[in-house]
């Protein structure tokens, strides 16, 4: 695995691959990685030739007062888990680099970041969407793999490639759980045990929510209500929102007649943990409630 630091540098790397033919796929990622990030190095790996994988821990999408300074990194770690899986490059931006001084632009996506996590976080998908461009354009690749439990993330991103025309594919990867149904992330890292058992209130009203739907339940207030309940239960949660969306516009619905995202972000003492799935009559094997990687449901690959 080659490891690049400088943004010249990899666009040259880029240049020449595509030169050969050959197909680029990536992975950007801020680092500190778990079984999700390594699963998007393998569905990238199965749309591309040739993969590369970034890691930089944006400043721009943290707000004031969260959790820049002790956002966990390990690139040693990180380092080893992605030769392991096969990563052929290892991206590693410096910060001056990606924002030179007088530094002025950014990519912002309006509609789909106002709701769910942008209520909370208006600077937040300025931040996510301004990076992604930057890397697109450093990488160059075909096709770029994004994890859906970052579900607005991925829609906005999506948007922002079609609305700016970027010859780019866009796949969205399924959720990866730990066995007791916990939704994998980074921040995970904060919890502690009592905080950690407490998290997994998430996966469980995801679980309540989908086994109405199956039952015939389509009223969006008593699917909400049920969702929140299993949360209300849990003394170390504190519930930010618990909303049902298009998967497509992130525009809120009342009614579950077709699949349709609920969306969680709830507090966990200093943490702050987001989950989803898509809502469906089919099955809880597509909600992404089990642990198999393959059994999220998401109408957005």
């Amino acid at each position: 695995m080659e490891t690049i630091t400088d943004i010249r540098q990899m666009q040259q790397w880029a240049d020449a691959t595509r030169s050969r033919g050959q197909r680029i796929g990536f992975v950007p990622t801020m680092g500190y990685l778990h079984a999700g990030h390594l699963n998007l190095v393998r569905a990238a790996r199965s749309h591309s030739d040739a993969v590369v994988a970034s890691i930089f821990v944006n400043p721009l999408q943290f707000g004031t007062n969260e959790d820049l300074e002790r956002y966990p990194r390990d690139v040693r770690r990180d380092t080893a888990m992605l030769l392991d899986v096969g990563t052929d490059v290892l991206f590693l931006p410096e910060a001056a680099g990606v924002y030179p001084p007088g530094f002025q632009t950014t990519v912002t996506v309006e509609r789909v970041t106002r709701g769910l996590c942008g209520a909370a976080r208006p600077t937040h998908f300025a931040g996510v969407t301004t990076i992604v461009a930057k890397l697109f354009h450093m990488v160059k690749p075909h096709v770029a793999v994004f994890g859906c439990k970052d579900f607005q993330q991925l829609v906005a991103i999506r948007t922002m490639v079609t609305d700016l025309n970027l010859d780019i594919e866009i796949v969205g990867a399924p959720i990866v759980r730990e066995a007791d149904g916990l939704a994998m992330s980074s921040r995970n890292a904060y919890l502690s045990a009592t905080e950690r058992q407490a998290a997994r209130s998430l996966s469980k009203a995801l679980a309540a929510a989908q086994a109405l739907v199956e039952h015939g339940e389509v009223d969006g207030l008593r699917i909400l209500a049920a969702a929140r309940r299993v949360i209300a239960d849990e003394s170390l949660a504190r519930l930010e929102y618990a909303t049902l969306a298009d998967p497509d516009t992130l525009e809120e619905v009342d009614a579950v007649r077709r699949p349709t995202l609920l969306a969680l972000a709830a507090h966990f003492g200093r943490t702050r943990l987001i989950d989803n799935c898509i809502l469906s009559r089919e099955s809880t094997a597509r909600t992404g409630w089990r642990k198999s990687p393959d059994s999220q449901l998401s109408t957005a690959n």
